[in-house]
């Protein structure tokens, strides 16, 4: 068995629109497509068998690499909140849990967003390799998501994401 670690990533943001708009883009492949990774220009794949034990995919490819990620919907409570995993399974088998929470603002809403990321580590580690690698997992998650939820915020709140450097 894989020793492991777990950290828990926690963001929130304020969206300028419907709840059930930013629901949707979480869920809607047409939609996840121009958010989730990078944007449409180089997500080829989209999928989303939008029901509790359903899977979703996406598929990211930039320069001749494809980025997947994976995962299967655990919960939903639309459109306030929706739970599953994720996993990239080019770089190892490992599933994080994440959590999606909506809620109407006055005209806005508010959108919190938990991931528990398990960290791999080696055999050999002591306490300040496996710190400093939970470290740089919480770090290169939070940089991902902050530029893909910049996207979603876009998309929902004008009808379009822009490319936001993503990598």
């Amino acid at each position: 068995m894989k020793k492991t670690s777990t950290i828990v990533l926690t963001m929130a943001r304020r969206i300028n629109a419907d709840s059930n708009d930013v629901f949707k883009a979480w869920t809607k492949p047409e939609l996840m497509k121009k958010w989730l990774f990078t944007t449409e220009a180089t997500n080829v794949v989209a999928r989303s068998d939008f029901r509790v034990g359903g899977k979703w995919e996406i598929v990211d490819r930039r320069e001749g690499e494809e980025y997947r990620a994976t995962g299967e919907y655990m919960e939903i409570d639309a459109p306030h909140r929706l739970g599953f995993t994720f996993q990239m399974p080019q770089y190892n088998d490992l599933q994080d849990q994440i959590i999606v929470w909506v809620s109407p603002v006055g005209q806005a809403c508010e959108m919190t967003f938990k991931q528990e990321i398990v960290v791999p580590h080696e055999e050999s580690w002591g306490p300040e390799e496996i710190k400093s690698a939970m470290k740089e997992y919480s770090e290169q998650s939070e940089e991902g998501w902050d530029k893909m939820f910049e996207g979603l915020k876009q998309l929902v709140e004008t009808g379009e994401a822009r490319a936001t450097g993503n990598k």
